[in-house]
């Protein structure tokens, strides 16, 4: 089973992405992933963009602001975290050294949310839900599977993580370290290295495709660069690193064997 009535707290439950050229951004995901869409106005001439597929919500594109714009802030992906009281975690981020970015807001009748960013420089949603839960279906192609942190210091951002949200952490002999909420696998994270250059601390979501070549090429067709090629995450799958048309990064993944969802 892979559609969603609930998220837990400690839950990624959503991702979005704010776009620089969202005609290209729509052009781009919804020849990739075959995703519907149909646009919420959201005041002063901008739109939410809504992507779905077999009816469900899975992610979404938002216009990025003049001021973004002004500020040269590039498309990027946000990812989100379902909570039960975003004015009561707030505080909790804080103490343990996180910035609050903006909110907490009420996103109309949708829900509340703010955004954080944790003491390694990574910004992340909160998500409190109300008639919007987040991605009503997830795990399967087309659709959000996991989300994954690239921080700068991946001892900080577990002390932070567990103290906010509880999670559990198992580190592999790689160093890639899995997030647990709950016991139930709940994406990861991965230290920064030399190798990766300047690249800041962020949040990052993958979505799964039926056949992980097709879609690269796909992808190039569409405008998009592969940053990363096919490289396998052995007992996983094969995955790619993307920059859409517009310049947002994600990854894409084809897995051996979903996980199915059970809230």
């Amino acid at each position: 089973m892979y559609t969603v009535t609930k998220y837990p707290q400690g839950t990624f439950s959503w991702a979005d992405t704010s776009s620089t050229d969202s005609a290209a951004s729509k052009r781009f995901y919804m020849g990739l992933f075959g995703w519907g869409n149909f646009d919420i106005p959201i005041g002063e001439g901008m739109t939410y963009t809504m992507f779905q597929l077999d009816g469900q919500n899975v992610a979404a594109l938002s216009e990025a602001t003049p001021e973004a714009l002004e500020q040269n802030i590039p498309s990027h992906w946000s990812c989100y975290v379902t909570v039960d009281d975003v004015d009561a975690i707030l505080p909790v981020a804080t103490a343990n050294g996180a910035q609050i970015i903006y909110g907490p807001m009420d996103v109309f009748d949708s829900g509340r949310m703010a955004f954080i960013m944790d003491p390694t420089g990574a910004a992340l949603g909160l998500w409190q839900a109300r008639n919007h839960i987040g991605a009503g279906i997830v795990n399967t192609v087309g659709a959000m599977c996991w989300n994954e942190l690239l921080t700068k210091d991946a001892a900080a951002a577990q002390a932070f993580y567990g103290a906010l949200f509880g999670w559990e952490f198992c580190e592999d002999e790689n160093g890639y370290i899995r997030i647990l909420n709950n016991g139930r696998n709940n994406g990861a994270m991965m230290q920064i290295d030399a190798s990766m250059g300047a690249m800041p601390s962020m949040w990052q979501p993958y979505f799964t495709v039926a056949d992980i070549d097709e879609s690269i090429s796909k992808a190039a067709e569409l405008g998009g660069k592969i940053i990363i090629p096919k490289t396998e995450a052995p007992g996983a799958g094969h995955f790619a690193y993307l920059q859409d048309a517009a310049g947002a990064y994600l990854y894409i993944i084809q897995l051996i064997q979903a996980e199915p969802w059970e809230a």
